[in-house]
């Protein structure tokens, strides 16, 4: 049902450096007591726009290009701080852009610090909810306001004296479980984070925090009070979100075969690499080994014309790939022409309502969807449509990368509104597909 174009041949020795790691790499370093240095920080707009607030709340941060392994050329971040607390009243609104990480991450820092700070986003950004970070920070005794309704602006009243925490995620969620942890790093006295599904784990791994197995199959992050940071390098790994859309490529396109190097492989992060397995995706790992607690690999992929197609609904895995979802829907609707999706009601406070704009754009391109208000079907093609097609990227750089890899692979020309939403996350994205097309 598809009409290639050409395929797709080599390596990538650029991924882009993992969004997730390099935030917390940031923010780590500026409550960590000496000088931390990041190698292959990300370029992204978000992480930019992490070592912004940062240098507006006074940490000493500078970044250069410098030549790494196999004679790369990466970006290195060098933070200087005296420890958890080393922050300045910031003399005007901290901008976030769009990047949610920094607004919610940021905020359990905030929260520790005995001053007003005002945390400010882009249109996108300011429709995002923030109650879930409220919520836990005024457990604690800090005082947050939110707009009426519960977004950013967020105005925190931050205070030396934050009490220890109980608290159960009410939705997996990785960027409140390590802003909660942030607060807690300074709290008197020791807290404990109850999460009933697994969310990415790189803050606990990163500050070495325990982890409990509790008897009903929970786990709890556990985060000493007053803890001192020390220093220490990070070397952040190619982003495995960012690998989705080259690996849908490679599987989607006849006699492809590309390899990345040096990507996260992170088992809270990986699980689209197995959906992708059981769909019958040509797809190996190699090189696999540890760099400070984190596993990193090379993935082999090549073109699978026998994959079928793709339903994900178990809410652990949900929340593994909920990143991953448009691209996932993407390759199994090009692929097969079906895709079915449940428990994912939290795609609609992402960037942008991702269920609604995956169905929009792949009605656009002749597909049959049915929504619901936690996942979406698809069903089939009503119609076979060439040409040119406008898709609306709805500010969202996942949903604009998503249907760029469909432009690929499609006999349609598709005409994607405000595609440069990519760099946010994937700056070189057109560059490396450019460069092994064949």
């Amino acid at each position: 049902m598809q009409e290639y174009m050409m395929h797709y041949k080599g390596e990538v020795r650029t991924l882009p450096p993992d969004k997730s790691i390099s935030h917390r790499a940031a923010l780590i370093g500026a409550i960590a007591e000496g000088t931390t240095e990041i190698w292959n920080f990300s370029a992204g707009f978000d992480n930019q726009s992490t070592l912004g607030v940062l240098r507006a709340c006074g940490i000493r941060v500078r970044q250069e290009t410098v030549t790494a392994d196999r004679g790369n050329t990466v970006r290195k971040v060098v933070i200087d701080s005296d420890g958890l607390w080393s922050f300045t009243k910031p003399e005007k609104k901290l901008m976030c852009n769009n990047s949610g990480s920094t607004m919610r991450m940021f905020s359990g820092i905030l929260a520790a610090q005995p001053f007003e700070s005002t945390l400010v986003g882009d249109s996108s950004l300011t429709k995002r909810p923030m109650r879930r970070i409220a919520d836990p920070l005024r457990l604690m005794g800090a005082e947050v306001e939110l707009s009426s309704e519960g977004t950013a602006p967020v105005v925190i009243r931050g205070t030396k004296s934050l009490e220890p925490i109980h608290y159960e995620l009410p939705v997996p969620s990785a960027q409140v479980k390590s802003l909660v942890t942030f607060a807690a790093l300074h709290a008197e006295g020791e807290s404990r984070i109850i999460e009933s599904l697994p969310s990415r784990n790189h803050t606990e791994l990163m500050l070495g925090l325990r982890v409990e197995c509790l008897a009903d199959g929970r786990w709890a992050v556990v985060v000493p009070g007053r803890m001192n940071v020390p220093a220490k390098p990070f070397h952040i790994p190619g982003d495995p979100s960012a690998a989705c859309f080259i690996i849908a490529l490679g599987l989607l396109s006849p006699g492809s075969e590309i390899l990345l190097r040096d990507v996260c492989l992170n088992p809270t992060r990986t699980g689209y690499l197995d959906i992708l397995d059981e769909a019958g995706a040509e797809i190996q790992l190699e090189n696999i080994r540890l760099t400070r607690g984190e596993k990193i690999g090379n993935i082999l992929v090549r073109y699978s014309p026998d994959m079928h197609s793709l339903r994900i609904g178990d809410p652990a895995m949900v929340a593994n790939v909920i990143d991953e979802i448009p691209m996932l829907a993407v390759l199994s609707a090009c692929a097969t022409g079906r895709f079915e999706l449940h428990n994912a009601a939290e795609l609609r406070a992402k960037e942008s309502d991702r269920i609604s704009a995956v169905t929009n754009n792949l009605g656009r391109l002749g597909f049959v969807c049915e929504e619901f208000s936690d996942g979406f079907a698809v069903t089939g093609k009503s119609r076979e449509v060439k040409g040119k097609v406008s898709i609306e990227s709805y500010d969202d750089h996942r949903i604009a990368m998503s249907f760029a890899i469909a432009d690929k692979v499609l006999a349609a020309e598709l005409d994607i509104s405000d595609a440069e939403i990519i760099a946010v996350s994937f700056p070189n994205f057109y560059e490396i597909i450019e460069s092994f097309a064949q």
